[in-house]
């Protein structure tokens, strides 16, 4: 099956994720896609959650933090800005403390954890992964492109949502046996109604979102996910764990996309032996991947004379990817 007929079978797949090493083309490849069927009449959304990756470089367009941007009719490309998102949750968090708890100011040791907190590791992918599901939840496109990141990142990525779910699950609970407490108290001591519980209510919405973002990653009927490789022993090697890796998540592969295979003219030609010898290695990775692989390829992609920016590129890419448009 190819990758056009993938697409034409699965309507319904409106999530599209292309994953791989870095360096493999997942961006390109997310663009071309994004053209393509936007080409089909479709409105399209591709976003980076990739701080590395460049859509700006790509579609020669300065969209980073801007929002989704019209790129051409019915495409639309956004590149999220995680230091943006994480001051905006400074605000948030800051607000939230002073609504819940009356303060007219937020105290000096709070204000110095919200800060050194901004500063963890994982705050960056904590901040894209809520972008993600914003627009998730949002809606408004027939179909969503991620350019993930590369492949330990995304595993991380992938995992957030049952990570985060499992967390506020046990937070929950201990804050409604709390509620069950304080209510006997207030009767008891008060007998008064207990306020709303204005931060179970809270934990209660994020652990909303979140299923929500995470049913649709691992919903065969509404998620593509597709690996990008090349012709190259590591390569391979590390899309094959990495495929075991994705398949504990229950994330659905819908196949395999190679990239960047030498045109067959070349051999013809009288050609040095450094190109000969890269041939002749291609030729052998490629038997390769038939083999681990086979009826999973879906696009076999050649090497393209130059760096695959602006649309006129990327038009070429998406015909090397699904035929003519």
């Amino acid at each position: 099956m190819s990758l056009a007929q993938i697409f034409e079978q699965y309507p319904d797949r409106r999530y599209i994720m292309f994953g791989g090493k870095g360096g493999l083309g997942k961006t390109t490849f997310s663009a071309a896609t994004s053209y393509y069927l936007a080409k089909k009449g479709k409105k399209v959304l591709v976003f980076s959650v990739d701080p590395q990756a460049s859509l700006t470089d790509i579609f020669q367009k300065d969209i980073f933090g801007k929002g989704p941007t019209e790129i051409m009719p019915n495409l639309y490309a956004q590149e999220i800005d995680a230091d943006k998102r994480i001051k905006e949750y400074q605000q948030e968090i800051r607000q939230k403390i002073l609504d819940m708890y009356g303060m007219d100011k937020i105290p000096d040791e709070i204000e110095s954890y919200i800060q050194a907190a901004a500063a963890e590791p994982a705050m960056e992918e904590s901040a894209i992964f809520d972008e993600v599901v914003d627009i998730v939840v949002k809606g408004g496109y027939d179909y969503y492109i991620y350019d993930l990141v590369p492949l330990g990142h995304a595993l991380y990525y992938l995992s957030m949502a049952s990570v985060y779910d499992a967390w506020i699950d046990k937070i929950t609970k201990l804050r409604e046996e709390m509620r069950e407490y304080d209510q006997v108290a207030a009767v008891m001591q008060r007998e008064k109604e207990l306020e709303e519980d204005a931060i179970l209510n809270e934990l209660l919405y994020i652990k909303e979102r979140i299923n929500k973002s995470s049913s649709i990653l691992t919903d065969k009927t509404k998620t593509a996910f597709f690996f990008v490789l090349t012709a190259e022993e590591m390569v391979i090697k590390d899309t094959q764990k990495a495929a075991e890796l994705f398949a504990k998540f229950d994330v659905p592969l819908s196949g395999y996309i190679i990239n960047r295979v030498l045109p067959e003219e070349l051999k013809s030609g009288n050609i040095p032996d450094y190109l000969k010898n890269r041939i002749q290695m291609q030729e052998h990775y490629l038997e390769v991947i038939e083999n681990e692989f086979r009826d999973q390829i879906l696009a076999s992609v050649p090497e393209m004379e130059r760096d695959v920016t602006g649309l006129p590129m990327i038009e070429k890419l998406a015909k090397a990817m699904f035929g003519d448009l």
